[in-house]
């Protein structure tokens, strides 16, 4: 029987997202129990993967190539890809975004073409020198089903690879179906919007730094915005979740990438991530990935710790050596993008001309934040420097939005 999902949030927000799991083979998904402030309502949720009714017939003497990884799962655990064997579907291809199919890779990290080892298929890598499906890698492919479940931040790559995708099946006539999975950052909208001239494989779109979309949305305005090469557009289809609201408390059952652990990390990357662009360790080669941060050149303090190669961190930031920072394991979920930290730790470095890299300009898509920064500026002044801008996109999001 696929169990009951208690949500059971005295202090959670509205970002955290929890699949319920168990050990029936039969993809169903049973009435659940929603608890929010003492009050019990019934919920019968299901991600898009889960509204198989929806999409099963469209694959149906089709054949189908999927985009997804070890997060395409439906909520009794069973893979996607298992899923339409079952249903004799007539998977040819999977194709891997950043991380590999099974998730397992450093960022960043070249992934190679192979089988997977449970059912034979071939995989083809959408990453390092190959983001975009070739033409002959699409060959025989009937129609395109794309399944990974984002976080909700603009440098979170699956976003980047949720464009190659459409971009390839506009020009080879391949027609696209997104199974929708919610945000685990709800509908939080913050940070600087990219800059045409920072674009990047981190930043490929004019949005703030949190967009606050699913992922369904968010392919509906890269084809309203006509954001593909040439302003072309993709035969899309997007199955959405059924009975979900932003405002929905979840968390994440599966691991997204193998440095998002647990919802605490999620509900900090958006903020942490900044610190990839600078001489900062994020927790990387330990197991608080995104809920620490320190360096051996800030202030010698109570918490220190030491990163050491783990599972996607085969040569961690500052391997083998102590540093000094924060912890931010215990803290409440953040409900905006938090910059005090990293204001906090430029302040603290001690040479302040070795604290930023290049990568930082194109995490932030503006150099403004690093100016602002190396300025002095507040944080607050810093913020209403954004508010035009995020008011332009809210106004720009709200005609792709699906759900409350």
């Amino acid at each position: 029987m696929v169990s009951k999902l208690m949500l059971k949030n005295t202090f959670l927000f509205s970002f955290i997202l929890l699949f319920s799991c168990g050990n029936s083979a039969k993809p169903k998904v049973e009435s659940q129990k929603l608890k929010v402030e003492n009050i019990e309502t019934k919920l019968d949720f299901k991600t898009g993967a889960d509204n198989f009714e929806k999409y099963i017939p469209l694959l149906e003497n089709k054949k189908v190539g999927i985009v997804t990884n070890q997060s395409g799962i439906l909520t009794n655990k069973t893979h996607l890809v298992d899923f339409l064997l079952t249903k004799k579907i007539n998977v040819q291809k999977i194709y891997a975004p950043e991380h590999g199919f099974r998730g397992t890779a450093d960022a960043g990290e070249v992934i190679k073409d192979g089988k997977d080892t449970k059912t034979g298929l071939p995989i083809i890598s959408l990453y390092g020198n190959n983001k975009k499906p070739k033409p002959e890698q699409l060959e025989g492919i009937d129609i395109m089903v794309f399944d990974l479940q984002d976080v909700g931040a603009r440098f979170y790559t699956y976003i980047s690879s949720l464009h190659y995708v459409m971009e390839a099946c506009a020009e080879n006539n391949i027609p696209l179906i997104v199974l929708d999975r919610p945000n685990p950052n709800g509908g939080i909208v913050d940070g600087p919007i990219l800059e045409k001239e920072f674009t990047s494989f981190v930043g490929m779109h004019p949005i703030p730094v949190l967009h606050g979309m699913t992922i369904g949305e968010y392919a509906k305005m890269i084809n309203g915005e006509k954001w593909l090469q040439n302003e072309t557009q993709c035969d899309l289809s997007v199955i959405p979740c059924e009975n979900y609201k932003r405002t929905m408390f979840y968390d994440l059952l599966v691991k997204p990438s193998p440095n998002l652990p647990n919802a605490q990390s999620i509900n900090l990357y958006a903020s942490l991530c900044f610190f990839e662009g600078t001489n900062v360790s994020v927790g990387r080669g330990t197991d608080k990935q995104f809920q620490i941060y320190g360096s051996p050149y800030l202030n010698k303090g109570a918490f220190s710790f030491t990163p050491q190669p783990n599972e996607g961190a085969k040569d961690p930031t500052y391997n083998g050596k102590l540093c000094y920072g924060e912890d931010l394991t215990k803290i409440e979920p953040v409900k905006q993008l938090e910059l005090k930290w990293l204001m906090k730790a430029y302040a603290e470095t001690t040479d302040k001309s070795k604290f930023f890299n290049s990568f930082f300009t194109k995490l932030a898509g503006t150099k403004k934040l690093q100016e602002q920064i190396e300025k002095g500026i507040s944080e607050n002044e810093i913020r209403a420097s954004w508010q035009k801008s995020l008011v332009e996109f809210k106004e720009m999001r709200s005609k792709y939005l699906i759900y409350e």
